[in-house]
């Protein structure tokens, strides 16, 4: 027999009034520099490499998302872009927004026990490479994300008029850039599918934008 006391109605009113509050609250649902290093996020091998394939694929401009899933030896298994609509930053959205993509070009993981394959997330914007609320967001966004369709959550990389950089990291470089014309693919890379493009995580962006 257990022994217990039931929570007072004043004591869950409290609970339920700050649940709601988290929840209507964009900030609780961002991840400061400090979280996203201590996460154990997998560094990249080759980030450039990384990079450079999927600005060559997307040629992404500015409020482009990039959301890719690498298989276990980094090579790219499928990838979707997508515009980031003029609203509030959210990782609630952002969310949302990833997980439609990822949903369209590649099968869930629920049913490993492990994650093998990682999602990592490009996103082209302007200013610099310094961490704003937005690139919070986007990473409270791709964990989540990651976590509903069963994928490591992999590296937050950001692509500026100054370059390219992976948050937390501290690496990055000039090249490709915002600003850059894309290189060519190169040929020892496995043929992929044409990146998708807008269609659902856009009409979720813009409805989100409405409200």
């Amino acid at each position: 027999m257990t022994f217990g006391f039931a929570p007072s109605s004043a004591a869950s009113m409290s609970t339920s009034a700050d649940l709601s509050a988290a929840s209507a609250n964009p900030l609780a649902r961002m991840l400061e520099p400090a979280e996203w290093a201590a996460a154990g996020i997998p560094l990249l091998r080759n980030p450039r490499e990384v990079v450079s394939g999927l600005h060559s694929r997307h040629r992404p401009e500015p409020a482009t998302a990039i959301v890719a899933v690498l298989d276990p030896d980094e090579r790219l298994r499928a990838s979707a872009s997508f515009t980031r609509r003029q609203a509030p930053a959210d990782g609630w959205m952002f969310r949302n927004a990833l997980l439609a993509q990822l949903r369209r070009v590649i099968p869930h993981d629920l049913r490993r026990r492990t994650p093998v394959r990682t999602a990592v997330l490009l996103y082209c914007r302007e200013g610099d490479a310094r961490w704003t609320e937005e690139d919070g967001a986007w990473m409270w966004g791709l964990r989540d994300a990651c976590t509903l369709h069963g994928l490591r959550c992999g590296a937050y990389i950001t692509l500026t008029r100054d370059g390219w950089q992976v948050l937390g990291e501290g690496r990055g470089g000039r090249r490709p850039n915002a600003d850059s014309s894309p290189e060519a693919l190169g040929a020892s890379e496995a043929p992929l599918a044409l990146p998708r493009t807008g269609g659902a995580a856009s009409e979720v962006l813009r409805r989100a934008a409405a409200r």
